[in-house]
């Protein structure tokens, strides 16, 4: 049963930056693609980065594009969420989790195409 585990979540000024981890146990990491995904009060979650299997190719939503950046270290089964000049409408509970097909990119956006996850790290901006 592969698990995810993020951190890095925590308080942080507009304009400030943090760095979101994700370490995954298991021997397969190196095989999916993974994804970033965030959750406001009150809101459905919604997709914000995804990366290929290889690293080769990166996805953002328009909210993400231009400040955020997703990359993975396969010998550490980690993926990482780069994110900067934060606005308060990013504060959610930021997710990882695990695409449900090896070697596969397909609607990398879609929650149902993912299927682990982990239990999520908060963040919070404040104006």
């Amino acid at each position: 049963q592969v698990q995810l585990v993020e951190s890095g979540g925590g308080l942080v000024q507009a304009g400030g930056s943090l760095r979101l981890s994700c370490v995954a146990s298991g021997r397969t990491f190196s095989s999916y693609t993974m994804g970033w995904f965030r959750q406001a009060p009150g809101k459905e979650r919604e997709f914000v980065a995804a990366i290929s299997w290889s690293g080769g190719y990166t996805y953002y939503a328009d909210s993400a594009k231009g400040r955020f950046t997703i990359s993975r270290d396969n010998p550490k089964n980690t993926v990482y969420l780069q994110m900067n000049s934060l606005k308060p409408e990013d504060t959610a509970v930021y997710y990882c989790a695990r695409n449900g097909q090896e070697h596969s990119n397909y609607a990398y956006g879609l929650e149902k195409r993912y299927d682990t996850w982990g239990q999520g790290t908060q963040v919070t901006v404040s104006s």
